[in-house]
């Protein structure tokens, strides 16, 4: 079996090809499995597991194959780890998206990013700081989820944005400490990549996940570019390619990411055996990265 190169992040080896396994629409979710193994088949040992089914698959997978290498990038939910006022922080997500429109000036992109909610009060700041961190339900939300199968861990994502847009960068220190505390290695994930990123780069987090496209504007790559070579963490490149008819571009994407923005890995959504066999006839040609070295 071929093996992808790899990148080492915190003494821990990460391929430099993350799949989705991404069944067409048509298809059921029992598709996932099956799909999963034809990819392992193909040579590839790490998945993104953004689902319950997806780790079920996952599990599936290693049991039957017997191949303790494989490993999984599962997702940590920011959001029921949180309370405002001794109430589940999604009691009052319409008041969380009011204020982040009312206090930052949003480009049209990321207006489409936040989701449509009724009209509702803002916060002032004292209600801010009455958004507190749940241990409880922190330690339950992350008690299905092993470090043997998913050494590494994505935190941030939707809630982790909004957290950071408030100011509340504290408390989700607090999670990234919990979660190394229980064997893990969080990478923060987010897509508001100008504003969001400088505010998280405080966090004790082995890299960042974000998406980066080269199909992107030329002023908003460069300004991605830019804020990514100034990072002191290594950067996980999030679904290169989205749009389907940039496929024939992939070596050349993966030459830009890799070789240009010198990012460590790149998550990629697989919808069929195709396409997953092309993405690993291409990724022999790129080398391995052993070792992360701060500057």
């Amino acid at each position: 079996m071929i093996r992808f190169p790899t990148a080492t992040l915190e003494g821990k080896k990460i391929p430099r090809a993350i799949f989705l396994i991404q069944p067409q629409p048509s298809r059921s979710e029992k598709e996932i499995y099956p799909f999963m193994r034809r990819v392992y088949e193909l040579g590839a040992w790490c998945f993104d597991l953004p689902s319950p089914q997806h780790y079920k698959s996952f599990r599936e997978l290693k049991i039957s194959t017997g191949d303790e290498s494989l490993i999984g990038l599962c997702h940590f939910d920011v959001e029921p780890s949180l309370s405002f006022l001794g109430k589940p922080i999604h009691y009052v997500e319409p008041k969380i998206i009011s204020t982040i429109r009312k206090d930052f000036p949003l480009s049209p992109p990321i207006r489409n990013i936040l989701p449509s909610s009724p009209p509702a009060d803002v916060f002032t700041q004292r209600e801010i700081d009455r958004i507190t961190f749940d241990p409880f339900r922190f330690e339950k939300a992350l008690s299905p989820i092993h470090p043997t199968d998913s050494p590494f861990l994505i935190i941030g994502e939707k809630y982790g944005e909004w957290l950071l847009a408030l100011g509340r960068v504290d408390l989700l220190q607090e999670m990234v400490s919990g979660i190394r505390q229980k064997g893990f290695t969080p990478f923060f994930s987010c897509r508001w990549i100008n504003f969001i990123l400088p505010r998280a780069k405080s966090l004790d987090v082995a890299a960042f996940a974000i998406p980066i496209n080269k199909t992107w504007n030329p002023t908003h790559l460069e300004q991605v570019s830019v804020l990514i070579r100034k990072l002191n963490k290594p950067v996980i490149s999030l679904f290169p390619l989205s749009e389907k008819r940039f496929f024939k571009t992939f070596e050349a994407t993966l030459s830009f990411l890799f070789d240009e923005l010198k990012v460590y890995a790149v998550m990629l959504k697989v919808t069929s055996e195709e396409e997953a066999r092309r993405i690993v006839e291409t990724l022999k040609r790129f080398p391995s990265l052993l070792t992360y070295r701060r500057t």
